[in-house]
């Protein structure tokens, strides 16, 4: 059977954020956005409890990725992963730990079997982060909450198997939308905002990688919709001679989706 570990987006949207990654002989969450009672309903439906994970990453402090945190802090002591600036805004809003296990953007560190290199990416938060998930030769790209790509966030998923990528709004919805005053369109539109389906198609074809599975994710209910994001995004790749080479599928808020196996 050929080296692989598996993937399962229990969550992605604006309402929370989580994504379970499996291997042989560990586990562990990227981002804990929902709240306790629903992380752990989605974990055991997938076969673990909390105690089981070997930790949880998280991308930035913003509370559609870090919900439960404090009540699984508090009920498990489970391990968190994260940068120095994360930790201090977390703990200035009231999340307590003691055991923090910092890292540094750019530096990769162990987790379990797992290799993890985080990198920075632009978005409105204290230290924020994509991250780079490898083990057993096959690497996965985790890329939510972001207002552009660099080029330091290419070169990080230069050869990437698989992709998490977030299509947070369609631009002419976002442009109609009335529930948003200007000033909030204007953080979601800017540099350090969010992905929309076009610059998300962006990064896709500036990509060098051998892409077999792209997760389309953190859609805005109001300013996207699946079929939306699906279409455009497999539009792009079919017109830059891409359009064979990956299956896509959009990640949902309400239920888990189904195990990506990374090969």
């Amino acid at each position: 059977m050929p080296a692989m570990f598996e993937v399962t987006i229990l969550a992605s949207g604006s309402a929370g954020n989580a994504t379970l990654i499996r291997g042989a002989s560990s586990a562990f969450l990227v981002d804990a956005g929902l709240s306790a009672k629903q992380l752990t309903a989605r974990l055991q439906a997938c076969g673990l409890s909390v105690p089981q994970l070997a930790g949880i990453l998280l991308t930035h402090e913003h509370g559609d990725h870090t919900r439960s945190l404090k009540v699984l802090l508090a009920q498990h002591g489970v391990p968190v992963y994260c940068n120095a600036l994360t930790a201090r805004a977390l703990q200035d809003g009231g999340v307590v730990h003691q055991g923090w296990k910092l890292f540094q953007n750019g530096a990769a560190f162990a987790l379990g079997e797992f290799s993890i290199r985080p990198f920075s990416v632009p978005h409105d938060a204290a230290d924020p982060v994509g991250f780079r998930i490898s083990a057993h030769g096959v690497c996965f790209g985790v890329l939510t909450d972001l207002g552009h790509a660099t080029r330091l966030v290419l070169e990080s998923l230069r050869g990437i198997r698989a992709l998490l990528i977030e299509t947070n709004y369609d631009d002419d919805l976002l442009q109609k939308d009335t529930k948003r005053p200007w000033s909030v369109k204007q953080r979601i539109l800017s540099k350090h905002g969010h992905l929309s389906n076009a610059s998300a198609a962006q990064v896709l074809s500036e990509l060098d990688a051998p892409l077999e599975h792209i997760i389309l994710g953190h859609l805005s209910r109001d300013c996207n919709s699946p079929q939306l994001a699906l279409d455009f995004i497999a539009r792009s790749l079919a017109a830059a001679g891409r359009g064979q080479t990956a299956r896509i599928h959009c990640a949902g808020q309400d239920e888990s989706g189904p195990v990506f196996r990374i090969i």
